[in-house]
Order: structure tokens, then C-alpha cells, then sequence
């Protein structure tokens, strides 16, 4: 089934992002928030400690089991928001590319946030996502 998301790209806007600037889903859709997805086990324990593209595509694992417990998939997610505990530009990156290769041509609008600390110990890498599906 082709996605209720409709990515808008702007051509008044710099094309270096590598993101849609704007996504809008149609009036009938059923709006998926997620909560962050995590890079845990299945016994609740961090993975990949200490590295930032690891935890990133723990992260993503988790965000597509929870897409698909919810009825949708990785081309339903209308936005994300990732988040990388370090001050270091190199690290955010890191974990950046992870997500970005994940969603392939499905770009979403997305934020890139480096923050102090994440919940859980030795975490470094979350992401947040909102979906849209028409049942």
C-alpha cells in the first residue's frame, strides 16, 4: 500500500540538507507517535556502548518493530527527531547517517539534536517519530 505521507521539497530553500523540508499527510490519516526508540536488548540492557552508528541502528530496529506493532512501516513516518547525547559534531553525525541510510528515498523532515544526557545508562542515541497511515 503507497504511504499517506507526502514529502515537500522546497526550491526556494538550500538543497545541502538531506531531508524533505515539510511532509504532510491527508486529512483521514491516522497520526502514530512514538515514543523514543531506544537501543536496548530485550532484557532492557544498552547495546553498542561507547558507539554512536551502532546505537543509532539499534534505534532504528526498535522504531520499525514498533511502526510495524502499530499497523505501519518506515515509509509511514511523517517526521523524526534524533538525538545524540555529545557536544561533538563527528558523533551526531555518525548517528545521523545510520537514520538517513535507514529511511533511504523516504527522507522525512527531520531534527538533529545534541543533548547532555539520555535516560538510560551508557545510552547515547534516540529517536523520536511521528507516522501516518490511511486504514
Amino acid at each position: 500500500m503507497p504511504s499517506a505521507v507526502e514529502l515537500i521539497r522546497s526550491a526556494t530553500l538550500s538543497d545541502v540538507a538531506e531531508y524533505a523540508y515539510a511532509a504532510t499527510a491527508p486529512k483521514d490519516a491516522r497520526l502514530i507517535f512514538l515514543a523514543g526508540a531506544c537501543p536496548l536488548d530485550a532484557g532492557g540492557g544498552t547495546v553498542a556502548v561507547g558507539d554512536y552508528a551502532g546505537q543509532a541502528a539499534a534505534c532504528v530496529a526498535t522504531m520499525n518493530r514498533a511502526l510495524a506493532d502499530a499497523g505501519a512501516s518506515i515509509t509511514d513516518v511523517i517526521s523524526t527527531r534524533v538525538l545524540v547525547a555529545s557536544a561533538d559534531q563527528a558523533d551526531l553525525v555518525a548517528a545521523w547517517e545510520v537514520v538517513r541510510d535507514a529511511f533511504g528515498n523516504h527522507d522525512v523532515p527531520s531534527t538533529l539534536m545534541g543533548v547532555t544526557v539520555l535516560g538510560y545508562d551508557d545510552q547515547v542515541v534516540e529517536i523520536e517519530a511521528i507516522a501516518a497511515v490511511v486504514d
